[in-house]
């Protein structure tokens, strides 16, 4: 498959068969994260792969009661590791570089499961305070980004409607 047919094919999967994925699939999908670009050659992302269901159904209360997430048999939640991208770039490094960065992983890890056959969601609504806690990190220097439930989906998901080009681009000559 192509670049642009994987990306076409990736969706936001929220229901998953309870089976378990193999876990080369899982190396290689960490990996995939480990490979993003990012300023500097920093690498400010650390990646919590969460498979204890008590610690899973903390996390599904982070993230604002989504109980789906607990249909996946793995979830990782990515941090980006403000500290690392400050001592870089100062304060610009925390704030920006650190999620930018940690972001690409996230997609990369994303479309890696896609091309493996593994369904995901980039999950962005959670309270960080606490899934930071949860995970046993200082919110202060390593701040939670996403979580990414993954396992076999459930059933197909449609590809959402995307605004047009011509809505989202424009040309400056």
């Amino acid at each position: 498959m192509d670049i642009l047919s994987l990306i076409k094919a990736r969706r936001s999967v929220r229901r998953f068969q309870t089976i378990p994925f193999p876990e080369e699939l899982l190396t290689r999908m960490l990996e995939a994260g480990q490979a993003a670009p990012t300023a500097g050659n920093v690498q400010p992302w650390q990646f919590f792969v969460v498979r204890n269901r008590e610690k899973q159904a903390q996390l599904a209360d982070a993230a604002l009661g989504q109980t789906w997430i607990l249909s996946a048999p793995v979830i990782i939640v990515v941090c980006a590791d403000l500290a690392r991208s400050r001592s870089s770039y100062g304060r610009r490094g925390s704030e920006l570089y650190a999620i930018q960065d940690s972001a690409a992983a996230i997609q990369n890890i994303l479309l890696t499961a896609t091309a493996l056959g593994i369904a995901s969601c980039w999950v962005g609504a959670f309270r960080e305070e606490l899934a930071a806690q949860l995970i046993g990190v200082d919110g202060q220097n390593m701040r939670p980004v996403a979580l990414i439930p993954l396992g076999y989906a459930a059933e197909p998901t449609a590809a959402p409607p995307k605004r047009a080009l011509g809505e989202i681009v424009e040309y400056i000559d």
